[in-house]
């Protein structure tokens, strides 16, 4: 099994390093004193509450596996540190679609970080995919799951991700 480094902006590594940090200083703990609340009220096999608390159990011990996994493999790339005018991992790009006029902005960023409505695409996104290489001025035709669009590269820039949410 090959081990494959996953692009990351540290503002996604630092997310995911709360949310491991939450469930296990809060969400552990809390489904522990569950459980043995559950179990102080008699017979397991037909307690609903105990019940929930074991799948609560299983749950966050596997996101737990899956943060520490995902964590583990993260190649973090600042974008602050990037510069020049060819689309690549980190890139913020304003983009105009050829078709409506309509103006946009996306950043690329990991697959675990990208929240589109805050303009952030994951770097395995069909629009990201297509955008890559391409540099200010370029029409790029990209295939969408809902159509084929043709979007001009109006600026390529590279911003700190200090100030994301």
């Amino acid at each position: 099994m090959s081990f494959q480094r996953r692009p990351m902006t540290p503002f996604g590594l630092r997310r995911l390093k709360e949310e491991l940090r939450q469930l296990r200083e809060v969400d552990k703990p809390a489904n522990v004193r569950a459980i043995e609340e559950a179990r102080a009220h008699g017979d397991l096999s037909e307690n609903a509450e105990f019940k929930y608390a074991k799948e609560q159990q299983s749950f966050i011990a596997g996101r737990e596996k899956e943060l520490e996994t995902v964590i583990s493999a993260a190649e973090v790339i600042d974008p602050a540190t990037l510069s020049g005018d060819r689309v690549v991992f980190g890139a913020t790009v304003q983009l105009m679609d050829t078709e409506t006029e309509e103006e946009f902005t996306y950043t690329i960023v990991g697959d675990v970080e990208s929240d589109a409505a805050k303009g952030r695409i994951s770097i395995s996104s069909p629009i990201a995919r297509g955008l890559i290489g391409h540099t200010e001025g370029d029409v790029c035709t990209i295939k969408t799951p809902k159509s084929i669009r043709k979007l001009e590269v109006l600026e390529v820039s590279f911003e700190s991700c200090e100030s994301w949410d």
